[in-house]
């Protein structure tokens, strides 16, 4: 089987680098089919990058074009579509759950997409350490983990620091595409990136002309119909 350590080759380094996650990394329960699909499939699909070798996103798609960052993609449902209805945009995602990994590697190969690549492990670290400055033209990340205790708040990943870094990575005019379903959390953005004069808040229509379309995911529909809201935000990175 593929292990962690191979599939991201600065785990060991990184956990000393940042303490906090905003997850808990769980075993979780990998079927042969899975297994058998990280093996396969990640060489071809996979992203594999010292700890602090920053990525050629051209030669690794072998063109320019913009790029696409979605940040814990789950199983990748809404992220494959999105590479397949926008051919001429390249897509990277990160997560650091195999099986979500393992589910998404396959509808890769199957579908016969060649703009999506994956990275394994916290996204943090990638962008500080993989990504260049000025390289992605979309920040995504949908329904990150709420951390609803307070005592909790301080793992949210959208954090002030974090949204700083977020702005180091986006080009000029960039967007940052956030989705949650915790009326909280989405306080605590607006809190956040408010606070960050860089940044200014589109409206919905704007945003929907500049954001790529965001299919509604089996989690998001378990939500609505749990009688949650779902909170949609998209920040421009001004000039």
């Amino acid at each position: 089987m593929i292990s962690l350590q191979s599939m991201n080759t600065h785990t060991n380094e990184n956990e000393r680098r940042r303490t906090v996650r905003s997850f808990v990394l769980r075993k979780g329960r990998m079927t042969k089919a899975q297994d058998a699909c990280l093996q396969t499939l990640w060489p071809e699909y996979g992203i594999c990058c010292a700890s602090d070798e920053l990525l050629d996103v051209a030669a690794l798609f072998k063109r320019e074009a913009p790029t696409v960052l979605e940040i814990g993609f789950g199983t990748g449902h809404t992220l494959i579509q999105m590479a397949l209805q926008n051919p001429a945009m390249n897509f990277i995602g990160i997560e650091v759950f195999q099986t979500g990994i393992a589910t998404l590697l396959a509808e890769i190969k199957k579908n016969s997409v060649t703009n999506l690549r994956l990275l394994h492990g916290d996204a943090i670290d990638f962008l500080t350490h993989n990504i260049p400055d000025a390289s992605l033209s979309i920040i995504q990340l949908f329904f990150p983990d709420p951390w609803q205790k307070t005592r909790h708040h301080k793992r949210r990943i959208v954090q002030p620091s974090f949204v700083s870094l977020v702005s180091e990575k986006l080009i000029t005019n960039g967007i940052f595409h956030l989705a949650t379903d915790w009326e909280n959390y989405a306080t605590h953005i607006l809190d956040v990136m408010t606070a960050k004069p860089e940044f200014k808040k589109l409206d919905a229509e704007t945003s929907a002309k500049k954001t790529l379309n965001r299919l509604v995911t089996k989690f998001e529909n378990r939500g609505t119909q749990l009688g949650y809201a779902i909170f949609d935000f998209a920040f421009l990175l001004q000039a």
